[in-house]
């Protein structure tokens, strides 16, 4: 009998037992590490679910944020004061001077459409056009998916109009500050703004970084004292101003703050969303009620949802101002393009408005006889100046509520507005003014007014 080598026990070769042996060790040991990893995990987890049982359910519940516990509070406030909710309402149609509201046509002074263009025949024909043209969207940033002729023409007579360089079109009225804002200035730069600013630029300040204080309401002087104070700690300095305030309705002395960005080599912004179409005797905005020429502001900003009849915000300006934010700016380079209807809306808008000056006029005397009679009447008009904004203080946010709840029993549709939105013990009714209001709807507005107001 022939003798067995051991190298080839039971067929194999000794480097091929070596090689299964090796690999049957590596599993064991792969099988002992899994085990312990195992281990670990169960003890982290548990370690983990008793250190989040301490966590409070504030920190990761939508119901329990501060923000929605105040809305809330308020909800049930006035439940128990027997003041539904003002808020929401849905309109069936256009809103101007009136509108129509689960089937009732209210006298309307809830919108922003100052000059009627929304819903005008040429404006709702040149968005049609559009959409058969290009479609409804632009379906991509225009950096990325190239322009539409519609686009820039509406830029290029936005600049006409403000007799500046250029102007970028944003998406978004509110987005057009924060993005600009944001983008432009940083941790080493100073923004000034009127205590009365709209929300976005406060958003765009604190998204920059830079240090951000309010001056007094319209209070140039005040401004002025602050930069001699100020100037020389920063090195970018950004004011800001609104052409009318859309709270108050008044309108700051933009010369005087012409001379005071100059003097300390500041920035100037003028934000005209609620005073392109109503300031000037052509409805051109505040460069032209003060008679300034378009490059003494370093930044025109606007909305197309007021005048406009339109949705989105501009910046007009200088060419390296316009063609930096087309560049680099996060809410252009990465947001859609404006869509082609609301292009063409725009600009048909603005050749409207070039046409007609006597839809600017009828504009201007409404909101005059609106101030006058509620003045006579003894109603608080704040500092107003009766162009297209008009509010009715009552101070109390009750008031407000149940003023304006009164109101709409009576045919009339106006907002109430409430702190955050103003300051506190300055809650409103906020009258917006259109062309096509008549003398006898304001009339019968301001005595309707008076007469609930008593009740209170």
């Amino acid at each position: 009998m022939s003798k067995i080598k051991k190298s080839n026990l039971f067929g194999l070769s000794g480097s091929v037992k070596d090689q299964l042996a090796q690999k049957m060790l590596e599993k064991r040991l792969k099988k002992v590490t899994e085990a312990k990893m195992q281990n670990g995990d169960v003890l982290r987890t548990r370690k983990s679910l008793q250190s989040n049982s301490k966590i409070p359910d504030e920190f990761c519940r939508f119901d329990m944020f501060p923000g929605y516990q105040q809305i809330r509070i308020l909800e049930a406030g006035g439940k128990q004061l027997g003041v539904p909710s003002p808020f929401f309402k849905e309109h069936e149609g256009v809103a101007g001077n009136t509108t129509t509201i689960n089937g009732h046509e209210y006298i309307n002074f809830a919108s922003y459409n100052y000059l009627d263009l929304c819903g005008h025949p040429e404006v709702s024909e040149a968005a049609k056009q559009a959409i058969d043209k290009y479609g409804t969207s632009a379906s991509a940033s225009r950096p990325v998916a190239g322009e539409r002729p519609i686009q820039r023409e509406l830029e290029i007579a936005l600049a006409k109009k403000y007799e500046v360089d250029d102007c970028i079109v944003f998406v978004s009225g509110h987005a057009t500050n924060v993005t600009t804002i944001g983008y432009l200035f940083g941790p080493k730069d100073l923004i000034l703004h009127d205590s009365l600013i709209h929300n976005s630029v406060v958003q765009g300040g604190q998204l920059s970084g830079a240090t951000r204080l309010p001056f007094p309401h319209n209070d140039w002087q005040a401004l002025d004292e602050l930069l001699f104070q100020q100037r020389r700690n920063y090195e970018r300095v950004l004011i800001v101003i609104e052409g009318i305030y859309s709270m108050d309705g008044d309108y700051p002395d933009l010369k005087r703050f012409i001379e005071i960005k100059k003097r300390h080599k500041a920035f100037l912004m003028v934000d005209e969303a609620h005073s392109l179409g109503v300031l000037g005797e052509k409805g051109h905005g505040l460069q032209e009620q003060e008679g300034v020429d378009g490059h003494e502001v370093d930044l025109w900003m606007g909305t197309l949802s007021k005048t406009l009849a339109s949705c989105g915000g501009y910046i007009a300006g200088e060419k390296a101002l316009v063609e930096h934010l087309k560049y680099s700016a996060p809410g252009f380079l990465y947001s859609v393009g404006i869509s082609p209807p609301l292009a063409a809306s725009a600009i048909t808008a603005l050749k409207i408005l070039d046409r007609e000056p006597e839809r600017v006029e009828s504009l201007k005397a409404r909101g005059q006889q609106f101030l006058k009679l509620a003045k006579e009447k003894g109603l608080n008009v704040g500092s107003s100046a009766g162009l297209s904004v008009i509010p009715i203080i009552t101070g109390s946010s009750a008031t407000a509520g149940r003023l304006a709840n009164a109101c709409f029993e009576r045919g009339i549709n106006v907002q109430p507005i409430f702190y955050p939105a103003v300051q506190e013990g300055m809650a409103r009714l906020r009258f917006f003014i259109c062309s096509s209001h008549t003398e006898e709807q304001i009339e019968q507005t301001i005595d309707i007014l008076v007469e609930e107001m008593g009740k209170f």
